[in-house]
């Protein structure tokens, strides 16, 4: 396991058990609080991502034979049902009684799943194979994100940590494939990226001295790519026409583009 591999594990360790803190002395009322993804409540967000870890780990143990046909099993599903699969898994999963228990067990079958993964190996996924360290990387984001969701439903303020560094790396990452997934061309031209990080500190990305730029507060800049907030409420600032397009389209995860969030 690299280095690099372990921190991201490590990160989202801790960015699941501060969800799983949020939600484990819920009833059942709270567990059924709808949260601004509309016809998910909590209990389908957590459903959501336990399901996805669930995936994930065959994913990454596709390299054995009763691992293969375990991982062919859900794409075959997935193909019959493209449109539905993913909603339908997650509200299946959230109304099972052991959720809690269920998400729990499966974040550490991920974490371990990610780590004994051979160096130089990528997993099988719904897009192009991933690293081990990309599906944790994406792992952390859908969890911060889907974790946001829930925070909201139950009217407290989440903090960032700089843990969320992942996160605007990802959406950094994924500049191009906003563009190309919405069939536009592609900037010639990378861009600078400056954000203000939750402590302080100040996270760069791109040339110096690059035409284009996008400064503000990183908070806002992962919610924005993990359309989780309108970019009319947030602090970001575009200089260039394909940077303030950008920030009208970014995307960190795969699939087609989601519908966002309406303005406060």
């Amino acid at each position: 396991m690299t280095d690099v591999l372990r921190t991201v594990l490590t990160d989202l360790a801790a960015e699941g058990d501060r969800l799983d803190a949020l939600v484990a002395d819920l009833d059942e009322a709270g567990w059924r609080t709808p949260t601004p993804a509309a016809g998910w409540d909590v209990a389908t967000q957590v459903g959501h991502l336990s399901w996805t870890d669930e995936v994930a780990t065959l994913a990454a143990r596709a390299g054995t034979p009763e691992g293969k046909a375990a991982w062919d099993e859900v794409v075959i599903a997935a193909i019959g049902d493209p449109d539905g699969f993913v909603d339908a898994s997650a509200l299946e999963i959230g109304r099972d009684p052991d959720l809690l228990d269920r998400w729990r067990q499966g974040r550490k079958a991920l974490a371990t799943a990610l780590a004994e993964v051979p160096t130089g190996e990528k997993l099988p996924w719904f897009g192009p194979p991933m690293s081990p360290t990309s599906m944790a990387t994406a792992r952390f984001m859908e969890t911060w994100a889907h974790g946001l969701d829930v925070h909201d439903a139950l009217g407290v303020e989440p903090e960032d940590s700089t843990r969320i560094r992942h996160v605007a790396h990802l959406g950094v990452r994924t500049r191009n494939f906003a563009f190309a997934t919405r069939g536009l061309a592609v900037p010639g031209e990378e861009f600078r990226i400056d954000l203000a990080a939750p402590d302080g500190d100040v996270w760069s990305w791109g040339p110096e001295d690059a035409a284009q730029t996008v400064t503000g507060s990183a908070g806002d800049f992962c919610r924005l790519v993990t359309q989780r907030v309108h970019r009319g409420d947030t602090d970001l600032v575009a200089v260039g026409p394909d940077a303030d397009r950008w920030l009208d389209i970014a995307q960190a995860f795969a699939g087609p583009p989601g519908e966002g969030r309406a303005a406060r």
